[in-house]
């Protein structure tokens, strides 16, 4: 895998007081899509002035920024070569991909809408979620030619239907090849198995055990252990799965700007150290909030997750 999926007990907590990573003077105005390595570099995409810019190792400022024929990035994914997968935010373009050896770029799919949401899995299928167009469609990377895009969820019109999306944004698929989507006017996060193109709700208050109501999830990480970690943007709040339900984890005060609060997160992402990185949207910042190891001590349990009431 390109990116830090951790191992976490059902108990594990963040400080909820976070340090701001970066703000506007460094990633611009709405800041959306984020990435962390596995070796900890994080990429940002800065919608204000069309670049890619890169911290590598969570070095305090910025060590590499990448131009491109690129417009208002919403969606990025880096393979583990160090190729960075592009979606922005134009009608009827495609995704880029930046080739890390030879500095290039090339477009590696079609698409119609904009891509809100790319994934790359462990067979190198590319996946893009379209918010407008209420699908995520795919196409093998291996491919020689750019073939058609094959549908892997959502019949393209709006709905609730287990066959059916409204406004998709972030994606995720784990080794398996489930293929989970944060389904945002839906509220509510799909699971579409392998071959299969009607989803299983599995949080929102339509799921089969309904411990949490979301409101426009916008993204979806699955950890190894199969627990669930997602944006609810408009509540503000990163919520995620344990053994009793669900539970707030940071942003739990509410919206605001200070230290202990965000205002419509979109994507986040985790570093090597379990800690998250955040894109706080509305407060023009990424927030950082530190990992507590004692939160998976046997003795200590829960104790510092927030619960949801």
């Amino acid at each position: 895998l390109s990116f830090n999926q951790p191992n976490f007990c059902s108990t594990a907590a963040w400080n909820p007081t976070a340090s701001s990573f970066a703000n506007r003077s460094t990633i611009g105005l709405n800041p959306r899509a984020i990435f962390v390595s596995k070796n900890n570099t994080i990429y940002v995409g800065n919608r204000e002035n069309n670049t890619i810019v890169i911290w590598h190792e969570e070095s305090v400022n910025p060590t590499k920024i990448i131009h491109g024929n690129f417009t208002r990035p919403n969606s990025l994914f880096v393979t583990s070569n160090g190729d960075i997968y592009i979606g922005d935010d134009i009608w009827n373009g495609g995704v880029q991909k930046w080739i890390a050896e030879t500095n290039i770029f090339v477009t590696v799919m079609n698409v119609n809408f904009p891509c809100e949401g790319l994934f790359v899995d462990i067979n190198d299928t590319l996946y893009c979620s379209m918010l407008l167009h209420n699908q995520v469609v795919k196409r093998s990377l291996n491919d020689a030619v750019m073939t058609s895009n094959r549908v892997a969820a959502g019949n393209g019109g709006a709905g609730p239907a287990s066959n059916q999306l409204r406004s998709p944004r972030g994606i995720f698929v784990d080794v398996n090849l489930d293929l989970y989507v944060a389904d945002c006017s839906n509220n509510r996060v799909q699971l579409f198995q392998p071959g299969e193109l009607n989803g299983i709700t599995v949080a929102g208050s339509e799921s089969l055990n309904p411990t949490i109501r979301l409101d426009c999830p916008t993204g979806v990480i699955v950890d190894a252990e199969k627990y669930l970690f997602i944006v609810d943007s408009k509540t503000h709040r990163i919520v995620g799965s344990g053994l009793n339900g669900f539970r707030c984890l940071v942003g739990c005060y509410g919206r605001g700007a200070q230290s202990n609060q965000l205002h419509e997160p979109f994507s986040f992402g985790f570093d090597g150290f379990r800690n998250m990185f955040v894109s706080d949207r509305f407060n023009l910042r990424i927030q950082k909030f530190i990992y507590l190891k004692k939160s998976c001590d046997e003795t200590r349990g829960g104790a510092l997750a927030l619960e949801l009431r």
